[in-house]
């Protein structure tokens, strides 16, 4: 006999369940024997009020400012900063093909207004001084622009992710009381 077909989040959590990886064969890893008993602390695993929102800041940062090994650099991050490792791993992916360019284009434009670049300048000190084609880009309009607003998105989108997020625990915790309650 067939069952229902599963919603679209149970999906999820039974791939997930299937695919990743356990405690016990991470702590039979090779690679993280060294260094297991840090990286397994139960309590950078466990899901609390504390360390969900520092995790989805992590993740925000290390997704939009690093563009290769974002998941590891963001779990080896969440060590000192006692964030949620998963959480953390999971935020990376903010930046995907589909947001990074609108992303980078947001960041130009906020790079654009910060440093004024629409302003008129006699000349073109910054490209005058370039030699080659990698300098020409980077001493043009685009590279300071895109590095600034970069910075300034990495922080909003951190700031604003984790009051999001605490904000979102208070909520989910409140209706769990609510109908406890009821």
């Amino acid at each position: 006999m067939a069952s229902a077909p599963a919603s679209g989040w149970g999906r999820i959590a039974a791939w997930s369940r299937r695919n990743l990886p356990t405690r016990e064969s991470m702590e039979k890893s090779r690679l993280l024997r060294p260094v297991a008993h840090r990286v397994l602390a139960p309590e950078l695993w466990r899901f609390t009020r504390r360390s969900v929102p520092r995790g989805v800041a992590l993740g925000m940062i290390t997704g939009i400012l690093f563009p290769v090994a974002q998941i590891p650099l963001s779990a080896l991050l969440a060590l000192p900063f006692r964030a949620n490792v998963p959480t953390a791993a999971l935020t990376t992916f903010i930046t995907n093909p589909f947001t990074t360019p609108f992303l980078w284009a947001l960041a130009y434009w906020i790079g654009r207004i910060v440093l004024r670049l629409d302003q008129v300048v006699p000349g073109t000190p910054l490209q005058d001084a370039a030699q080659s084609t990698w300098m020409q880009w980077l001493m043009s309009d685009a590279a300071p622009a895109i590095a600034v607003g970069l910075l300034i998105v990495t922080a909003v989108f951190a700031v604003g992710g984790y009051f999001l997020s605490l904000f979102g625990w208070r909520v989910w915790i409140a209706h769990k009381w609510k109908t406890r309650h009821s």
